[in-house]
């Protein structure tokens, strides 16, 4: 896949504490258009309150810039916080970018969920769905996207420029890698999609979905390709099969995501919530033994 290091575009990360998830605005340098990279839309669960204060500020730092937004990319379907894409498109414009395996996604979380035939499992709520190898534009910008799969099945890297936006594929050197054990995950296929990664030029810059601050550091979002061969704690000098095995074993330990219900129900659909009923209200649905 080809990375141009000559083009450096301006990224600038927003950190949400809530969901330690991280939302980029990704600049092209040639011109004033951009992408926004895994947006989040804020829920208080036990309130069943859905407000928009971490878009708030991307759309206020796209406007005071002057910025027009080409593309809304998810990197997967997270499990750990709400997209705000739909949200954002309403104001900003741009189109909503997923890898094409979120048809997996839905047909796997449409049965867990029970939503039924109207619940259209063919990515149509998405404005473009990508392939391993597409190319796009934001502005003057020639982006790249590959199928990273493992931690879920439509798991994308975008690249753009010299930065290539890996999502929850990798995580900071001292943080490793994340879990492969939800529905569609394979931790031998996320070893795989890591060495796709690994094999862009070391100078690449990768920036991360999340940080969790691990031993008390700062949160940080930015590494290379170099610092991630090199360090990393669950790859550096590790083979494919004790990959698999340290990750499976770690995965059997890790208690599933507080916002994987309604973040599924909400992302599957784009970003969307459920529809409303019959006197205007939505609501979130709790499989019980289903996840």
């Amino acid at each position: 896949m080809p990375v141009d290091l000559s083009v450096k575009p301006e990224v600038t990360g927003f950190f949400d504490p809530a969901t330690n998830t991280i939302s980029y605005v990704v600049k092209d340098p040639a011109s004033q258009h951009c992408a926004i990279v895994d947006s989040v839309m804020d829920i208080d669960y036990a309130a069943g309150r859905i407000t928009y204060d971490h878009a708030d500020q991307i759309i206020a730092f796209v406007r005071e810039k002057g910025l027009t937004v080409d593309w809304l990319i998810e990197t997967h379907v997270h499990a750990d916080h709400l997209s705000a894409a739909p949200y954002i498109q309403r104001q900003l414009g741009g189109k909503i970018g997923i890898g094409r395996n979120i048809t997996v996604v839905q047909d796997t979380f449409g049965k867990i969920f029970n939503e039924g035939t109207e619940f259209q499992r063919d990515g149509s709520q998405f404005d473009r769905l990508f392939v391993d190898g597409d190319s796009y534009q934001v502005g003057e910008m020639t982006c790249h996207a590959i199928h990273t799969p493992g931690h879920t099945p439509a798991c994308m890297t975008h690249i753009m420029g010299d930065a290539a936006f890996v999502g929850d594929t990798l995580f900071m050197p001292d943080g490793g890698s994340a879990r492969a054990d939800f529905p569609g995950g394979d931790a031998g296929e996320l070893w795989d999609s890591i060495q796709r990664v690994l094999a862009l030029p070391d100078e690449t810059r990768l920036f991360m979905c999340h940080d969790y601050g691990p031993n008390g550091r700062d949160i940080r979002w930015e590494t290379t390709v170099g610092e991630e061969k090199a360090h990393n704690i669950h790859i550096a000098g590790k083979t494919r099969e004790e990959f698999i095995r340290l990750r499976t074993e770690r995965d059997a330990t890790l208690a599933m995501p507080k916002l994987i219900i309604p973040s599924l129900q909400v992302n599957m659909r784009g970003g969307d919530l459920p529809p409303a009923d019959e006197e205007g209200k939505r609501f979130l649905k709790v499989p019980i033994n289903g996840l």
